[in-house]
């Protein structure tokens, strides 16, 4: 039997130059337009991209019954531009008070600190991303949101 992996990990090939995909993921407005599945926006990016330096998004999804929120609070710890960026990822309230898994839906046994994990590479004109987030399963609906919002930087990229 084969044991699925605690980790999601997606590449793929973006057609913009390496500067301009490191920007989308560190440039808060730049990443409000494209972070989060479809369906969903970010009204909140605050991004202080060093190591040591704190992050804090709000993803955002309206409905006419009501609007539903998640809050993801971190610490950058590998900046390495324009190659490479680590950074930590927990649930939290708007405030940044840390939110147990549970308490938001999460299975039984997520961690309460997961870390992503991007790596770039030139490919010509293109940019070859891949990201790694640690902690979040293959197969979940983690991965499917990270595929999702993936789509919608792709896209983002193909007008620019």
């Amino acid at each position: 039997m084969t044991e699925t992996p605690d980790w999601v990990k997606i590449t793929r090939e973006i057609d913009a130059p390496i500067e301009l995909v490191w920007e989308m993921w560190t440039d808060p407005e730049q990443f409000k337009k494209w972070y989060g599945p479809k369906g969903m926006t970010v009204p909140t990016a605050q991004m202080d991209v060093v190591v040591g330096g704190t992050r804090k998004i709000c993803m955002e999804m309206r409905s006419p019954d009501r609007t539903m929120t998640m809050w993801f609070t971190g610490v950058y710890k590998e900046v390495g531009k324009p190659t490479r960026l680590v950074y930590t990822e927990s649930l939290c309230d708007a405030d940044g008070v840390l939110i147990a898994p549970q308490a938001m839906g999460m299975p039984e046994g997520h961690p309460d600190i997961t870390e992503v994990i991007v790596e770039l590479a030139e490919a010509g004109d293109k940019t070859v991303m891949t990201m790694t987030h640690v902690g979040v399963p293959e197969g979940t609906a983690g991965g499917g949101g990270w595929s999702q919002a993936f789509d919608k930087l792709a896209e983002l990229l193909a007008g620019a």
